[in-house]
């Protein structure tokens, strides 16, 4: 085995690998049930490779070096990685680079997005299941660690009133998504697939988890996920809206990865909207029912839509009819998905707008570091192999810091003790 891999021999290749994981800002808490997991999808050579990659994107000339082996033996393993979906491959330009991705949303979901035989998919899925429900480490770290969260939610386009609808960013539009996604797949849910082998899933559509853009392109080569078109695309987005499906997507302006079609009974990032609501797991719209309680007859159909359970019914304190009923809005856990609005038989409620705007970074790259700040990693993004870590890739990951405010700067420069960066900040005033 090369040198390179040979300083961690005496450690157990898939704690080596848990380890990557955890210097990425979304990780995996260590326990018995995710060495488990990743037994089913890596093998302990592949986990010793993987556990050396670095966390940005590289070229197999780059893992070569890591790994002491030959280029072409190299790129061999790093391809069969890839069409296994654990490694996301992109090319551009007639060069090929490559990123493991995080768990989830990552190659935890890739592995359920379409049937295969190669891995025991219901004994992954019993796995899954227990990893993250039985153990609530993974789901509390992933979703409510930080400001900053991995996932937000689109609103509900039919629900927004015309006057509203001119006001909304193409942003936040599940539907702007995929008019200029270039290109978009669609594969199985992974949720709901899931669910499926532990016997607990909904008669949701199963076939209408979205992916986009560079990760699209990798799941589409190797087979993950189908090739659709723009017109497609609007008939699925479409079938989830009849479903009353929530759409929730990559926390970025542009060039988002994935939309996920929702519902409350399955889906990983609902359900930790539940039992951690207090904790705002997930980036709520720019939106918010207003409830007219004269109008509401009390029916319950918007408390039975709601995916996370904002809506209740309450006593309508009428002196004349004390048995009627209205509903209430939990302001503090309501997505803004908009569910409500389709389902109210007498037109009482209708979204509008907060009084604060939800912010969203720009893309994924501003994301992943302010996740990296929130939790205490940044040095791990700037510092990871540094040894491959060109002045290029530096600059622009310092360009993302120095956009950001004065605060979340001093927190960067605090977590990588550098002068090289307190010496900028003070130039800039800081």
């Amino acid at each position: 085995m090369a040198h390179h891999l040979n300083n961690h021999s005496h450690h157990k290749p898939h704690d080596l690998l848990t380890s990557r994981l955890n210097r990425f800002p979304q990780g995996a808490p260590d326990s018995r049930l995710l060495e488990k997991i990743l037994k089913i999808l890596f093998s302990d050579r592949e986990a010793e490779l993987v556990a050396a990659l670095p966390i940005k994107p590289f070229t197999a000339r780059q893992a070569s070096r890591i790994w002491s082996i030959g280029e072409g033996q190299t790129k061999k393993t790093l391809d069969s990685l890839a069409s296994r979906a654990i490694l996301v491959d992109i090319v551009q330009n007639d060069e090929t680079q490559y990123v493991l991705p995080p768990p989830m949303a990552g190659f935890f979901e890739f592995s359920l997005m379409r049937l295969r035989d190669d891995i025991d998919q219901k004994v992954l899925s019993e796995l899954f299941y227990r990893y993250l429900n039985e153990e609530e480490d993974f789901i509390r770290d992933l979703f409510t660690e930080g400001d900053t969260q991995l996932g937000r939610t689109f609103v509900h386009e039919p629900a927004l009133p015309d006057q509203q609808t001119l006001h909304v960013l193409d942003y936040e539009r599940a539907s702007e998504v995929i008019e200029t996604a270039d290109p978009m797949g669609v594969s199985l849910c992974y949720c709901r697939h899931k669910m499926q082998h532990v016997d607990k899933a909904c008669e949701a559509p199963l076939d209408i988890c979205m992916t986009f853009n560079t990760s699209a392109d990798s799941l589409i080569r190797h087979g993950h996920a189908r090739r659709v078109d723009v017109v497609e695309g609007r008939e699925l987005l479409h079938k989830a809206y009849e479903n009353n499906l929530v759409q929730f997507g990559e926390n970025n302006m542009r060039r988002v990865n994935f939309i996920c079609n929702c519902c409350g009974c399955c889906c990983e990032a609902l359900l930790a909207a539940k039992r951690f609501a207090h904790l705002h797991p997930v980036h709520t719209t720019n939106y918010i029912p207003s409830l007219a309680t004269e109008s509401c007859k009390g029916c319950g159909k918007c408390v039975d839509i709601c995916p996370v359970e904002a809506l209740s019914l309450v006593s309508a304190n009428a002196p004349h009819n004390p048995k009627k009923r209205s509903a209430r809005l939990n302001k503090e856990i309501c997505l803004g998905c908009g569910l409500c609005v389709r389902s109210c038989p007498t037109e009482s409620i209708h979204l509008v707008s907060r009084r604060e705007k939800v912010i969203t970074p720009v893309n994924s790259a501003h994301r992943v570091v302010l996740m990296a700040i929130e939790r205490g990693k940044l040095q791990h993004l700037i510092f990871d192999n540094r040894v491959l870590f060109s002045h290029r890739a530096l600059a622009a990951l310092l360009g993302v810091v120095f956009k950001l405010p004065p605060v979340k700067q001093i927190l960067a420069n605090n977590q990588v003790q550098s002068r090289y960066i307190e010496r900028i900040l003070a130039n800039k005033g800081y």
